[in-house]
């Protein structure tokens, strides 16, 4: 938690990592930040209550680190990547070892306990068209789920798993019986998915796609009619459509952020349906967000996302992390006002 004192401004993470910032994860024991980045490594920061991220740890990869996550006891990090493999780096004695592998780039993966037989599980998703679990006990997955496509975004909360692939495919898993495919949709907005957040509730996710547009989805057909999807990241007056990077959902309060190519991230109540805070334009894409175990910090990361194709990338533009401290009055859901 960053005191009060500190908290009048966004401060700034040193030693970022020195190429693209692909994924943020909180530890949910401690305020331990993990930055994946295309430079090869993936960094492990301790936030101190000044606001300062004191770099403890580094993940070291043979290709661009895309994803990462952390063990719910908080002593454990895995990091994925271009390599094809997960690496996993133990806190307590500093030693990294590789815990998975995939034919093709690993992009995502997520840590399963507590959840029907999925005790201290780790799922991997690849380019290769499959989603692999693994007790890391033993160096083959207990279990491998094709895919109809390439995954490029997953996440978990509680017994529900979201998976998006390549052509618009949203696939959805009840983790007691983890090998089928419980629901299959294509996705409600008509352009790429860039990212899928689940409900810290279970119930449902946010999906956003390319052209700068989130989609509210309720896994059961009883909730559909609170299915909706709505506007951002989009300069209107210009009529430029920024990609929805990245959307992460408050522990406590279950209200979210959106991150996008324009720069600027958001705070939003799905239940109200209402923007509850708009950020700084940062004067760069924001790139990937988390926020931290009970939601009092906010990590941003300032980063290109390729969206506009190599053309457009500047040699030598830095990349940088950001730690927002989070007041209540700006991310807790309040009645819409009328």
């Amino acid at each position: 938690m960053i005191s009060t004192a500190a908290a009048a401004k966004d401060y700034e993470v040193a030693q970022s990592p020195a190429d693209g910032i692909s994924d943020l994860a909180f530890s949910s024991q401690a305020d331990y930040l993990a930055a994946s980045s295309w430079d090869n490594q993936t960094r492990i920061y301790e936030v101190q209550p000044s606001g300062n991220a004191v770099g403890k740890a580094v993940i070291q990869h043979e290709a661009p680190a895309l994803g990462v996550c952390w063990s719910k006891d908080g002593t454990k990090v895995v990091s994925v990547g271009a390599d094809k493999a997960a690496r996993m780096l133990d806190l307590g004695s500093g030693q990294t070892m590789q815990v998975a592998g995939h034919d093709a780039p690993i992009k995502c993966c997520r840590w399963i306990d507590g959840v029907a037989n999925l005790n201290n599980i780790l799922v991997t998703g690849s380019w290769d068209k499959t989603l692999k679990y693994w007790d890391l006990r033993n160096p083959a997955p207990v279990l491998t789920v094709p895919l109809p496509e390439r995954c490029y975004t997953m996440d978990t909360a509680g017994p529900l798993l979201v998976c998006g692939t390549a052509d618009r495919h949203i696939l959805m898993y009840n983790l007691s019986n983890p090998g089928a495919v419980f629901k299959q949709i294509v996705s409600p907005l008509k352009w790429q998915t860039r990212v899928v957040s689940c409900f810290p509730s279970y119930t449902g996710f946010a999906v956003g796609s390319i052209e700068g547009r989130v989609a509210i989805h309720h896994v059961e057909e009883k909730d559909a009619g609170q299915n909706f999807s709505f506007k951002c990241h989009r300069d209107e007056k210009a009529a430029i459509l920024y990609p929805v990077n990245d959307i992460s959902f408050h522990p406590i309060y279950g209200t979210f952020s959106t991150a996008g190519g324009d720069g600027m991230f958001n705070f939003w109540d799905k239940d109200s349906r209402q923007r509850l805070k708009t950020g700084p334009n940062v004067g760069m894409p924001i790139s990937s967000t988390a926020f931290s175990r009970n939601g009092s910090i906010f990590a941003y990361a300032m980063s290109y996302d390729w969206s506009k194709g190599h053309e457009q990338y500047k040699q030598g533009e830095r990349n940088v992390i950001m730690l927002h401290a989070v007041k209540d009055d700006e991310i807790k859901s309040r009645p819409r006002r009328r």
